[in-house]
């Protein structure tokens, strides 16, 4: 892309990622478990958040050892009633270990996500060198265009909502990515961006979006955007009639 970026990263707030940590702590406490590995996902992990965003924080965590020597399978979910701003929801990490295993694409972008709240090192790089290993470009060429297809009605009427432009427009750069035999796909909108996009006047388009989107509130709406619906429209028609396209089977 010899344009300019599609979007520039935003830092998080001082006063969030001290809420952030400080409901770390808390569940630490309370649940009797170490955060090994806390992230952002969502719109500000994916790099086109609105001012008034939520933050989606999720997070790896392990249990003290007799936790797993139970006879009966426990819990393995831990989450935050949402509050105000923050959605707190985090993952056993035998859980994130299974779902690692099967490629699981949402595990796969935390670990790649920009916005790092808190990690054990050592631990978190372990599961980071592991993430390639494991990721399955099959399991990602059926997740992400199923994905888009779920959101692309959104965008199907006179006014749209910025955000799910994006939220189309994602997963169908991930399947790009993973076509062009890339690997696994960034969770940064701007890396796919960069990666697999060569059509300068669709750029621009996508960044006068991104513009816009980044500067109004999460539900703002606009007209419908010609160029980028019929790139979405081509790319969905084009995931569907790829012979690849189908459901993998499980990994055993």
């Amino acid at each position: 892309m010899t344009n300019k970026p599609a979007l520039l990263r935003v830092p998080i707030d001082d006063a969030i990622r001290t809420r952030v940590l400080q409901a770390l702590d808390q569940i630490e406490s309370e649940h009797d478990v170490k955060v090994l590995f806390a992230c952002e996902s969502g719109s500000r992990g994916w790099g086109f958040a609105s001012p008034d965003s939520d933050y989606d924080v999720r997070f790896v965590y392990v249990n003290r050892l007799p936790w797993y020597l139970t006879v009966e399978p426990q819990r393995d979910v831990i989450e935050l009633p949402i509050s105000d701003e923050l959605d707190v929801c985090g993952w056993d990490v035998r859980k994130a270990l299974q779902l690692l295993r099967k490629s699981n694409p949402t595990l796969l972008e935390w670990l790649d996500s920009p916005v790092v709240y808190r990690e054990d090192a050592q631990q978190a790089a372990r599961m980071r060198a592991l993430a390639p290993q494991f990721f399955s470009a099959l399991r990602g060429r059926y997740h992400y265009p199923a994905m888009a297809k779920r959101t692309s009605g959104a965008i199907a009427g006179e006014s749209v909502r910025l955000k799910k432009y994006l939220c189309v427009l994602r997963p169908l750069l991930a399947v790009r990515w993973i076509d062009a035999g890339l690997g696994m796909p960034p969770m940064r909108f701007a890396d796919l961006a960069a990666g697999v996009l060569e059509d300068h006047v669709l750029i621009d388009e996508i960044n006068r979006l991104l513009a816009i989107k980044m500067r109004a509130g999460e539900a703002e709406c606009s007209p419908r955007w010609p160029a980028i619906n019929a790139f979405i429209e081509a790319e969905l028609e084009s995931a569907e009639r790829n012979p690849d396209y189908k459901r993998p089977q499980a990994r055993l």
